[in-house]
Formats: C-alpha cells, sequence, structure tokens
C-alpha cells in the first residue's frame, strides 16, 4: 500500500515538473544599467501565469513574476556597466512570455575616433575612447564606387582610450578606410575616412581560352551577373570561371569596374 502510494506521488511530481520545464528565453548581453521587461500570460492551464522561474547569470530572482507583466530589476545584481549577463526566463507547456526590450543588454556604438593613420605597407592603425559596450570594428575600403568589408577586430567595450590596428590590401592609385561599429538596433556609427595613394601600378587583366581571368598580380575580386547578383569573389591573381554560364558579367578588380563576355 505504501509502496503505491509512493508510485502515485512520484508519477505525480514528474508530471508537475515535466509540466513546468517546457522552455526557456536566453538574453545574452552586457549590463547598460537597464532593466528588462516581460510580457506574461496566463499559464496554459488557465491558472497562475506562464513564467515560473528567472535566472540572471545563474542565480534565481526574486523578481515579481506572478502578474500580465514583470519587470527583471538587474539594478539589485551588483552588477558593473558592461559586465557580461546571461538571463534565463523559464516557462511552462503550452504558453510563452514575451520579452519588450531584448536591446536593453546589448552594447550600442559610442564610440568616439581620436585619430587614425595607415602606413604605405598597409597598416591601419586608429585610437578611440568611449565605448561602452564590446563590439567588434567592422574595417571597411572604398572599392568600385561602394564601402567593402575588408576585416574586424574586436573592440575592449570600455570607456577609456583604445588603440587598435590591422593589415589591409592596398589597391593602386587612391586609397579610402573607415572603421565602423553597428548595434544590435541602432544606426551604425561610422568613423571619418583616412586616404593614401599607392604608389602600386594599375592592374590588368585576360580571359584565356580554358575559361580562366589572369591578373598582373594578386588583387582582390567581385564578379556580378546583369542581375547585380555576385558569383565569385575572392582575393587571389586567377580567376576559373568555368562553371558560369554564358553571358555577360561585371568584373570588379584593383579600383576597377569593367565587363566580360563568357563564351
Amino acid at each position: 500500500m505504501k509502496k503505491t502510494h509512493l508510485f502515485v506521488l512520484s508519477a505525480l511530481f514528474l508530471l508537475f515538473t515535466s509540466s513546468l520545464d517546457a522552455g526557456t528565453i536566453v538574453i545574452d548581453g552586457q549590463y547598460q544599467d537597464k532593466n528588462i521587461y516581460v510580457q506574461n500570460s496566463v499559464a496554459s492551464s488557465g491558472v497562475g501565469f506562464c513564467t515560473y522561474e528567472v535566472r540572471v547569470n545563474g542565480q534565481t530572482t526574486n523578481d515579481e513574476i506572478n502578474s500580465s507583466a514583470f519587470e527583471i530589476d538587474l539594478t539589485q545584481r551588483q552588477l558593473k556597466f558592461g559586465d557580461k549577463v546571461t538571463i534565463e526566463i523559464r516557462y511552462k507547456d503550452g504558453c510563452s512570455p514575451k520579452v519588450l526590450n531584448p536591446e536593453a543588454v546589448k552594447p550600442k556604438p559610442t564610440f568616439e575616433l581620436i585619430s587614425m593613420s595607415i602606413t604605405p605597407d598597409g597598416l591601419l592603425k586608429w585610437t578611440t575612447k568611449g565605448e561602452q559596450g564590446s563590439l567588434p570594428y567592422i574595417v571597411e575600403q572604398f572599392r568600385w564606387n561602394k564601402w567593402v568589408r575588408v576585416g574586424e577586430v574586436d573592440g575592449k567595450g570600455t570607456p577609456g582610450q583604445h588603440e587598435y590596428s590591422f593589415n589591409v590590401s592596398l589597391h593602386s592609385g587612391e586609397n579610402q578606410f573607415r572603421v565602423k561599429q553597428v548595434g544590435f538596433t541602432s544606426s551604425p556609427k561610422v568613423s571619418a575616412a583616412v586616404k593614401i595613394v599607392s604608389s602600386s601600378p594599375k592592374l590588368d587583366y585576360a580571359l584565356n581560352k580554358n575559361n580562366k581571368i589572369t591578373f598582373t598580380d594578386a588583387t582582390m575580386y567581385e564578379i556580378y551577373d546583369y542581375y547585380g547578383t555576385i558569383v565569385k569573389k575572392g582575393y587571389g591573381k586567377d580567376i576559373d570561371v568555368s562553371t558560369l554560364l554564358k553571358g555577360g558579367y561585371y568584373l570588379c578588380y584593383d579600383n576597377q569596374v569593367t565587363e566580360f563576355k563568357k563564351k
């Protein structure tokens, strides 16, 4: 009799815990002096609310979650600005809460450019201050009448002064470079451009009978079809175009844009 009673209690406990552990919303970010707001729903059973537990960096919070909307108060967690934050919102089966402002723990681009320079051999260096969260610096080069992404450097993410560098490839003639950061929802923050004139000779190319494009020296390149779809890109001295369909294409290389026809 006692064994039967224990079995029933165990089955009920497993049923209860399995109905609770239906899903978890995980938000990773960095503390930005802001709290998280959650829209809660009624549990599918009609009794109580959907969310049953909230954890911040592995610790259960004492936030009042038994309501149609609640706040995850991060100010009580003794966090410093920029500290890593992992929020887990655990909810029951048959329902799902909604996080209203997940961007509250996502850093925004706030850097100020102090200086930027580039050496003749292609070492781009820049100094910044005022970062309020770790975001990558995207390095861009002005090529083919547009800004092209050529690399990425992780930002330090703290307000002090920081120095960065990145090796770039120079094309013939005038070169322009800049850096930018992109936040979760905010507009990108873009630096002023730095310019340098390269002494490298202007490149040329030839399309041979073996369906290979050969440049006079290694270069960054892109090939587009007439619909504007990129079909090949890379860096090198040769491009195998044998797999391309017959027709016309735009070839971007060095600092030039030209056309060729695949026969």
